[in-house]
């Protein structure tokens, strides 16, 4: 199958490029290397440079044809989505809108589109929060990606093409950016093992909950939903279904890496929800997906990469 991923040379989207490779498919990346790297994708696959509200957009798809797009680009910072609203609103919502029309006139056959969970529901009780739960955004950010799900399911309607929407939850791992918007476990590592990077500091009290899914997992689940073969319009949570606090995770992280530094707290971020938690069985029951390893497991992975990647540049 030649399958088109956008923001592939990005943390999550280059994690999926390799493993459909190792599947066998013919694999095309469309990324403008607003965050994404050259160097996160073997040098065989074809990558394009460039913004989806690009026309010459159109000619890659007249080039590489897909059959299936995984839509993996996206601005994905809360804060920033608050400071520069417009900003999330032109990435999330108009480059979608412009990817969703160059798939209607290239015949794609499949579109499988990275969303949200916590950002998306909002702040809840309801936990693990299933996808039949409402969605009441806390951020332009998780505006933006209800908005980009109603104009997928709207295309469904209009063109028939099958949709699914992949719900993450937090996501960590290699290759995650590592200058301060990679995500609390990323940060937290660095801050760790590079003390001159600045003092770690955890918003509020800290007992805020995430529910931390390892990279691989998520581009599993793209696979997955990807090859299935079914018409229609779905949606699926991508989570682990158990709640970590930033505590937690602070003093996960502290015992592998021998930090003995007390933690700090700052004050609570804007647009920060306070506990989310996926619930994953519709996902488990229908596409036969399930994390890999435990927690644990997965924050030494990450750890071992970091080593690699920070200590070295």
């Amino acid at each position: 199958m030649n399958i088109l991923v956008t923001g592939g040379a990005g943390f999550i989207g280059s994690h999926i490029v390799e493993q459909l490779l190792h599947g066998g498919h013919h694999v095309a990346v469309l990324d403008d290397l607003s965050t994404g790297k050259k160097l996160n994708l073997p040098p065989e696959v074809p990558l394009y440079v460039m913004d989806l509200l690009d026309p010459a957009v159109d000619d890659v798809f007249a080039k590489e044809q897909p059959d299936a797009i995984t839509h993996q680009a996206a601005a994905t910072s809360v804060p920033k989505s608050i400071a520069d609203p417009m900003g999330s609103a032109k990435t999330n919502i108009l480059g979608t809108i412009a990817l969703l029309r160059a798939c209607e006139r290239h015949r794609v056959k499949r579109v499988v589109f990275a969303s949200t969970g916590g950002a998306l529901y909002g702040a809840t009780d309801a936990l693990p929060t299933p996808e039949t739960h409402a969605t009441k955004p806390l951020s332009p950010y998780g505006v933006s990606k209800l908005a980009g799900e109603q104009y997928l399911f709207s295309f469904h309607r209009l063109t028939g093409i099958p949709v699914t929407i992949l719900r993450y939850s937090n996501i960590f791992g290699p290759r995650q950016d590592r200058k301060g918007e990679g995500g609390v476990v990323m940060v937290f590592i660095k801050k760790m093992l590079l003390p001159e990077s600045g003092e770690l500091i955890i918003n509020g009290d800290g007992l805020q909950t995430r529910d931390l899914l390892f990279v691989e997992d998520v581009a599993a689940a793209n696979v997955l939903a990807l090859s299935d073969m079914r018409e229609g319009f779905r949606t699926y949570n991508v989570g682990t279904g158990v709640e970590t606090s930033i505590v937690e995770l602070f003093q996960h992280l502290a015992k592998e890496l021998g930090y003995i530094v007390p933690s700090q707290h700052g004050p609570t971020l804007p647009g920060e929800i306070r506990r989310s938690c996926l619930d994953t069985h519709l996902l488990r029951q229908e596409l036969g997906w399930s994390p890999k390893n435990d927690l644990p497991t997965n924050l030494r992975k990450t750890i071992a990469y970091a080593r690699e990647s920070f200590l070295s540049a």
